[in-house]
């Protein structure tokens, strides 16, 4: 005794249903449900079930078999049909399915034009504040004279007589393990499914020219190494009508002379001597925006980190900005005069005295 669900019922039909609404029910679940397009668990399942329902129904002995004895007059035991868990009964269900895409239009409809990827540097500046920068760039556009069709104005393309249109070539090998069906793409229209028996004399029959062309990129405020902007439609134009592809731009931001990034917060680096740690000083500090005052109180130690509120960079797709963190150094003199050398010693002095 079978659990295997009704025909009729997996692909949502009724008992009295043409050849040509199963054939759309069953379009639309191996658009679903193929493995290569749902991830979910269960879709692989429920694609090899729909694809046994309609290999039975579409074909009128064995729906007829079907019909009368259920399941039973359809498995792999009788004459009618080869059992799915079988090489045959897989092959011919991929055939049908390939059939499914060569009749929606198969590879003879438009494609998209390929992608333009380019390296777009930044400096550090560019990066934080926003730029706007322009990417020279070579890319195929259609042709002027045909306008992408590839054929001389005034003819058009021939259906391809090896394929019939379809762009695709099957063959059907038959094995001790049943029956595969292998599904290639035409070469002699490379899958268009047309023949140009005049090609244009512009583009000789390619249907793209090539130009180089400058495109402005608007580069937002924020962002960071590694991020990859997207200009839609700035590609390779595309085959048989098909849109454009894009353009990638990976953002590489140059190596700043004293600035570093943290997130949003710009980390500097600020060198005191002795005097201005102990005695406190105030003093311009370099930042995005322009110099700024920081105060350095008396008796600040190496180590220590003072923040600039909102002097850092934009945060990348939302508001506000980071801040700068100012990280202080203390220098120690390498080279003294006599004086400082002198005063050095009176202050060294005065420290054991202290101690004392």
């Amino acid at each position: 005794m079978t659990n295997k669900r009704d025909y009729y019922e997996v692909l949502g039909v009724g008992r009295n249903a043409g050849d040509e609404e199963i054939k759309q029910a069953f379009r639309k679940l191996a658009f679903q449900y193929h493995p290569d397009k749902n991830p979910k668990p269960d879709a692989a399942e429920k694609f090899k079930e729909a694809s046994e329902a309609y290999q039975v129904l579409c074909d009128s002995e064995k729906r007829q078999a079907y019909d009368r004895f259920g399941h039973a007059g359809v498995d792999g035991s009788s004459h009618g049909f080869e059992g799915f868990a079988g090489f045959g009964g897989m092959g011919s269900i991929f055939e049908n399915f390939y059939n499914f895409f060569s009749d929606a239009g198969g590879q003879n409809d438009s494609v998209q034009g390929d992608n333009i990827q380019v390296v777009l540097d930044l400096t550090f500046e560019e990066a934080a504040l926003g730029v706007e920068k322009e990417v020279q760039i070579k890319r195929n556009e259609n042709c002027t004279v045909c306008h992408g069709d590839g054929a001389k104005p005034g003819t058009q393309r021939e259906t391809c007589s090896e394929c019939k249109g379809s762009g695709r070539i099957q063959r059907v090998q038959q094995s001790l393990f049943g029956r595969f069906t292998n599904v290639a793409t035409c070469q002699r229209c490379s899958g268009s499914g047309r023949i140009i028996k005049e090609p244009c004399t512009n583009c000789r029959g390619s249907g793209h020219e090539r130009f180089e062309r400058t495109i402005k990129l608007a580069v937002p405020s924020g962002i960071d190494n590694g991020v990859r902007m997207q200009m839609s439609g700035q590609g390779h134009a595309g085959k048989l009508g098909g849109m454009p592809g894009n353009l990638l731009a990976s953002i590489r931001v140059l190596p700043h002379d004293y600035f570093q990034r943290e997130e949003s917060n710009v980390i500097y680096n600020l060198k005191v001597n002795f005097a201005q740690a102990a005695l406190g000083a105030e003093l311009s500090v370099p930042t995005l925006y322009g110099e700024s005052n920081l105060k350095i109180p008396a008796g600040s130690q190496g180590g220590e980190v003072f923040t600039l509120r909102g002097k850092g960079i934009p945060h990348f797709r939302r508001s506000g900005k980071g801040d700068q963190l100012v990280f202080l150094t203390v220098v120690t003199p390498d080279k003294l005069s006599k004086e400082q050398r002198r005063l050095f010693e009176e202050l060294a002095a005065s420290f054991e005295t202290a101690k004392k």
